[in-house]
């Protein structure tokens, strides 16, 4: 099971990493070009690259508290924080019809999922 949660940590650490990144390295008049960000539009700059940096800072507390052995319930506590950023945006795309929330769904789902395994029976530390 150990194993299982590195592979989500990792994914999730990825995909959340990616979009942080392209979310704060990008700027917001890019973004509000792309059409797969059209949520954009309804946020104002600073909260968009505030998402950003928190999606990066909960990829870091993914891996590496569990890579150096340092304050490793850090972990679940950024899985955990990355399902309440899922769980606000879920509502928020729905509200503005965006109906295609599989992804958003997915990650929530890997969120939740090493959230209940690094604070249950499967901790890092």
């Amino acid at each position: 099971m150990n194993i299982v949660l590195w592979v989500a940590q990792a994914l999730l650490a990825l995909a959340y990493g990616a979009a942080g990144f392209s979310k704060v390295a990008t700027s917001y008049e890019s973004l509000l070009e792309n059409p797969r960000m059209g949520w954009v539009e309804d946020l104002s700059p600073g909260t968009v690259k505030g998402i950003g940096v928190l999606e990066v800072l909960g990829a870091v507390g993914l891996i590496f508290p569990g890579l150096f052995g340092i304050a490793t319930i850090l972990t679940p506590i950024a899985a955990a924080a990355l399902a309440l950023v899922q769980a606000a945006a879920i509502p928020f795309h729905l509200r503005r019809g965006e109906y295609q929330i599989y992804g958003n769904v997915v990650l929530l789902a890997l969120a939740l999922f090493v959230a209940w395994g690094r604070f249950g029976s499967y901790p890092l530390g």
